[in-house]
């Protein structure tokens, strides 16, 4: 799993175009669809914390768990900031524990993709499934193998901000299904440039991988969606939306 050591710092800056307020309404829309209350949610593979105090400032008593303990140092001075009663646990999500059930998991910005494995991703599914109240949702999102291969591996791209500037270089294995993307980034330090390289590895899957991860961790699969149109995925779709089910657990 990576870190993010480096690239923690100016990752809200980096990531400033990421749609989270229309998959902040996507995951309420769902809420709302299958009668999620305003108890205690999980946010799996937080990073700085971003959609976790979105759903906190909703009125959901929220979770946050993620590897990266400077990403998780973000997440927590927002957190004292805005006032939030938000706990954070440095964990990694194929090994995550809690102290009890939670009404719903949610996953998003390609969280899942950082499992390499088939093993990796039903291990943590497993996990999901166990943490679950009886019948709670799972909800998350995964990069595709043909965003990987068509769209994103073997590009560069580049771009310079006031403050840094980064350069992302995607080099895409179609044996494996890994991408192994290199971020140099130039951040400003008074009238001086520090200069930061992570690279990160990920794995793109199809969606009928992402189905039989769902079954063999013993959960009810429940809607599939393109993540970027809202229309039904298919092979072209580059994120796709998943929102599952709880199982095994009996309704007290």
């Amino acid at each position: 799993m990576n870190s993010y050591s480096g690239l923690a710092s100016c990752y809200d800056l980096f990531m400033d175009d990421t749609p989270y307020d229309r998959w902040m309404q996507y995951i309420l829309t769902k809420f709302d669809k299958y009668d999620v209350p305003r108890e205690l949610i999980l946010d799996l593979g937080c990073g700085t914390g971003t959609l976790t105090q979105m759903l906190a400032k909703e009125g959901y008593d929220m979770i946050g768990v993620d590897a990266s303990e400077e990403m998780l140092q973000i997440a927590q001075e927002k957190r004292i900031e805005d006032g939030y009663d938000i706990l954070y646990l440095l964990q990694d999500m194929r090994e995550f524990e809690l102290y009890g059930t939670v009404r719903a998991v949610v996953s998003v910005c390609d969280s899942i993709n950082y499992l390499l494995s088939d093993e990796d991703v039903i291990q943590t599914f497993k996990l999901v499934n166990n943490y679950l109240d009886p019948k709670g949702i799972f909800i998350f999102d995964f990069n595709t193998e043909y965003k990987y291969a068509e769209v994103i591996g073997e590009t560069t791209i580049a771009e310079n901000r006031d403050d840094f500037s980064f350069i992302w270089e995607n080099y895409y294995d179609e044996e494996s299904h890994i991408n192994e993307y290199e971020v140099t980034i130039y951040a400003k330090e008074g009238d001086l440039y520090s200069k930061t390289v992570e690279t990160h590895l990920q794995r793109g899957y199809t969606l009928e991988e992402m189905k039989s991860f769902i079954e063999a961790a013993g959960m009810e699969l429940l809607e599939i969606e393109d993540a970027d149109t809202g229309d039904v995925a298919d092979e072209c779709s580059e994120r796709i939306h998943i929102v599952a089910r709880e199982n095994g657990k009996e309704t007290v």
